[in-house]
């Protein structure tokens, strides 16, 4: 069924749509280059990952060139159900269009994990305070640390990882002996929640859920007031992070480590535009710091010759 358009947020003119759907594409490679030049013609920037086991990305541009790929997406066999969560930029959030192929859409990197197969069950973002606000639940955010470092659920585990590939090293310490417990899972759109409850489920673990949709669900559909999130969800694009109704928040990302920066970091002695912030400071050199210094300078010079020029995007 195909997503219903909605409206672009009155002065953001830029759609944004982030997307994954699970299928077995059995000629994936071949999809690649009309995918790619149809996001070059329509003006779409972003990344899509394609993969025998189905496509990922966010992308964005104007509300016609949005539906123009997102159609296409959807011709392809496999896809026809794909679906799409939408929000709103100021400005393009994306500098290029990727379209890359890829072995595995989210990398876990554990084989014979196939969500088409068996996965937990989804809870709606309606359904999901009086899952993960039961005692006896276990609810586990499965993103890495630095994005739960500006946000998670109220009385989430962080399993403190740095890549999705050490989920599953994490379970097996993790020390979850009931295996019969309910257990609630989250991400950012869904798409790594797949994975991993078809991987808790593979480990036995009996009842097993993930918000549908992901945070960005939730964020958009649970009304502020009742909301159990704490802080804001990190997005991967110039936005850096979003918070109740897919409002753009506070935080900014560090040029140097790629890293969220709150206000409160941002007034750190240790925080210096494009060079470092509390994140990263203490893993640098200064001779790495004095690379990036000069990155930054060039950047700033190039944007104010462009400016001088009128070279306006």
């Amino acid at each position: 069924m195909k997503t219903p358009a909605k409206t672009p947020v009155p002065n953001q003119p830029v759609v944004v749509a982030a997307l994954y759907h699970f299928a077995r594409l059995a000629d994936h490679e071949a999809l690649q280059p009309p995918l790619a030049q149809l996001c070059d013609a329509q003006g779409v920037k972003g990344t899509l990952l394609l993969a025998r086991e189905g496509v990922n990305g966010t992308i964005a541009g104007t509300r016609s060139a949005i539906d123009a790929v997102l159609d296409h997406l959807r011709t392809i066999p496999g896809l026809a159900a794909l679906e799409h969560k939408e929000s709103s930029a100021h400005k393009m959030p994306f500098r290029r269009m990727k379209v890359r192929l890829k072995n595995e859409i989210v990398t876990m990197g554990v084989p014979d994990i196939d969500p088409l197969v068996d996965v937990g069950a989804y809870v709606d973002p309606k359904d999901w305070n009086a899952l993960i606000s039961d005692p006896e639940t276990v609810v586990i955010d499965t993103r890495n640390d630095y994005e739960v470092g500006i946000g998670t659920f109220k009385g989430a585990i962080n399993p403190e990882t740095h890549t999705f590939r050490e989920f599953p090293g994490w379970v097996d310490q993790a020390g979850i002996e009931d295996k019969t417990k309910p257990i609630a899972m989250f991400c950012t759109g869904g798409i790594r929640c797949e994975k991993a409850t078809a991987f808790m489920r593979a480990q036995g673990y009996e009842n097993v859920y993930h918000l549908k949709g992901g945070i960005l669900k939730y964020l958009e559909n649970v009304p502020e007031e009742e909301s159990l999130w704490q802080g804001s969800c990190f997005v991967f694009d110039e936005r850096v992070a979003v918070t109740h109704g897919l409002r753009e928040s506070d935080e900014i990302l560090c040029r140097a480590c790629r890293n969220p920066v709150t206000p409160e970091e941002l007034a750190s002695e240790l925080y210096e535009d494009g060079v470092s912030c509390p994140h990263c400071y203490h893993t640098r050199s200064e001779e790495d710091r004095a690379r990036f210094r000069m990155r930054q300078q060039q950047m700033l010079a190039a944007k104010e010759k462009a400016h001088e020029g009128g070279d306006h995007p």
